[in-house]
């Protein structure tokens, strides 16, 4: 929980206020929510075949960012009253706006991959 007037929160509250990039950031960023987009942006899918596409995230976290994406408006979630009980999610049309960013982003990474040895 962080302190609404702490010189942290400050900071951040202004420059969402003023940079746009700061934003940007803030919805993509993270190691799984460019994969997420870039999936849900091929098709709306059930939770298990998400998964399956992005085998190294644990359920907890998919979960968490799945519902970070939706709480943003970029993923809809549609839960189907059955049993066993069947959900599948799809990018908003808002959401269909990140998939050029995001392709954008790979093609970028990928040129950069050679020429800087990221630490694991």
């Amino acid at each position: 929980m962080k302190k609404e007037s702490s010189t942290n929160t400050l900071n951040a509250q202004e420059l969402y206020e003023t940079c746009g990039m700061a934003i940007a950031l803030r919805i993509l960023g993270g190691r799984w929510k460019p994969g997420i987009i870039w999936h849900l942006g091929h098709s709306r899918m059930r939770y298990s075949q998400l998964k399956a596409l992005i085998p190294n995230i644990s359920e907890r976290m998919l979960v968490q960012q799945l519902k970070e994406l939706e709480k943003y408006g970029f993923v809809e979630r549609f839960a189907f009253p059955e049993v066993p009980p069947r959900v599948e999610y799809a990018l908003t049309d808002e959401g269909k706006t990140l998939i050029p960013i995001v392709q954008s982003l790979n093609e970028w990474g990928n040129g950069q991959r050679e020429k800087i040895k990221l630490p694991v």
